[in-house]
């Protein structure tokens, strides 16, 4: 097939495509080409035929496939917990009761204004050996605290986008103020605040790495006690960056598939 027919068949899309990609590749060649000089010059002699061990190796995973089980469980956890948290404290932000607000508001600005890092060490330092908690369960803790603080504001903006309309009419039909959100403001608001959502679920992806500071052993504490036992600098964390990408990526394309469902449900 010639190269008029298949931009006749793409139409104007086909070349921003053929350009993107063009502007891709040679982007990527230019990094490839620096990389490769930086490393010749500090005299560094790339072993990648070194790295498919640590990621399966003798017919099962290896201790990156292993931490990166790890960093999927905390994840998980603490995306449920964040959502729950989120929740809870936008209903809090919007209800009447001063005493709810007031408590939302502490809760927010106690967290927005204080390292992740530091709560991470306050609640495994101070708060875990009073509860009992281990640090596993420490971590989900605080990431689920310190995410569930951002998602508020973003259930709180896109509850507070619906018209009032909708809240007058769910409440003439007879439905109380529990209902209203469960079958009419909620299920609006998602498809708002979905994109944004999305975003915070990845930055709890990549924020989950801190928990290796208090040595819960998930794919960036396990790279590193890869590097400490074989020097393996850039291929270790090349690799562990590239799986990071991954997990980041699948995650994006899953939200992009859950917002093309709604717009046809819409």
């Amino acid at each position: 097939m010639n190269r008029p027919l298949v931009n006749r068949c793409l139409g104007p899309w086909g070349h921003v495509a053929w350009r993107d990609a063009l502007q891709f590749s040679a982007l990527a060649g230019v990094l490839v080409w620096l990389l490769a000089r930086g490393s010749a010059q500090m005299g560094y002699h790339w072993q990648w035929y070194r790295m498919p061990p640590f990621i399966w190796g003798g017919g099962a995973p290896g201790p990156l496939l292993h931490g990166l089980a790890v960093t999927l469980q905390i994840t998980g956890a603490s995306l449920v917990l964040a959502t729950l948290f989120g929740l809870l404290t936008a209903f809090f932000r919007l209800s009447g009761a001063v005493l709810a607000r007031t408590l939302a508001r502490a809760y927010l600005e106690t967290i927005r204004n204080t390292p992740l890092l530091v709560q991470l060490f306050f609640i495994y330092f101070v708060l875990a050996p009073v509860l009992g908690m281990e640090r596993f369960a420490s971590a989900i803790l605080a990431l689920s605290l310190f995410e569930g603080a951002y998602a508020s504001e973003i259930f709180r903006a896109g509850i507070v986008s619906i018209h009032p309309g909708q809240w007058e009419a769910a409440y003439s039909l007879g439905l109380g103020t529990a209902q209203t959100y469960r079958y009419v403001v909620l299920p609006q608001a998602l498809r708002r605040i979905l994109p944004p959502l999305a975003g915070q679920a990845i930055a709890l992806v990549k924020d989950s790495a801190l928990v290796s500071t208090i040595a819960v052993y998930d794919l960036s504490m396990q790279g590193q006690s890869i590097v400490a036992d074989t020097y393996l600098v850039f291929e270790v964390w090349f690799t562990v960056a590239a799986i990071y990408l991954t997990l980041t990526l699948s995650l994006s394309l899953a939200v992009n598939w859950m917002e093309r469902h709604l717009r046809v449900g819409r």
